[in-house]
């Protein structure tokens, strides 16, 4: 994945470069296109600007509400983002920053980047606690570090076995309660 978005990184500029070359010889004369790139950069800066502000007072409004501002910062991101784009000379690169500086477009962003991108990811770094699939496939095996389970099928069996510390796990399969017994007492005095 990563290698797809280096090449990714490097085709926008040789694209934005060649469109650039393009419209200044093909459409416009080249003081119209510079002054078309100066424009579109100003203008896109103080768009991401005020986009900014407002999102850090929504950020503070959230915060002092006691909500999470997930959505929030994942906007100011991409309005970092969409900043880099504008001030880089470009019509592409232009457009691309426009898109992620409007409020309507970037919510279009922001849902596929949270879909594809972020949770995947928390995902992958808590085990399935982001998106709630912690033990698809039943409960994990006690020894298995690596959260795996003893039965692929979905059931768990009723039983118990011993952990790394000594402590018995029991799971009931009916109602998927696990009990955690301390029997380090009863190892020390039999």
């Amino acid at each position: 994945m990563w290698k797809r978005l280096l090449a990714l990184l490097l085709l926008i500029p040789l694209a934005d470069s060649l469109f650039l070359v393009f419209v200044a010889t093909q459409l416009l004369s080249w003081q119209l296109t510079v002054a078309l790139v100066v424009l579109t950069a100003l203008l896109g800066m103080l768009l991401v600007r005020a986009e900014g502000r407002h999102t850090i007072r929504k950020i503070q409004s959230d915060l002092h509400r006691g909500n999470i501002p997930t959505n929030r910062i994942i906007d100011g991101g991409f309005l970092l983002i969409a900043g880099a784009f504008l001030l880089t000379p470009g019509l592409i690169t232009d457009l691309l920053g426009f898109l992620l500086a409007f409020p309507v477009t970037r919510a279009v962003f922001r849902k596929v980047a949270k879909k594809w991108i972020i949770t995947p990811y928390i995902d992958k770094q808590t085990g399935g606690f982001a998106s709630g699939n912690v033990y698809t496939f039943g409960f994990p095996n006690p020894g298995n570090a690596g959260g795996g389970s003893s039965n692929p099928g979905g059931a768990s069996s009723s039983g118990s076995s011993s952990g790394n510390n000594g402590d018995t796990y029991r799971v009931d399969s009916d109602a998927y309660d696990i009990d955690f017994e301390d029997d380090s007492d009863s190892k020390r005095n039999p």
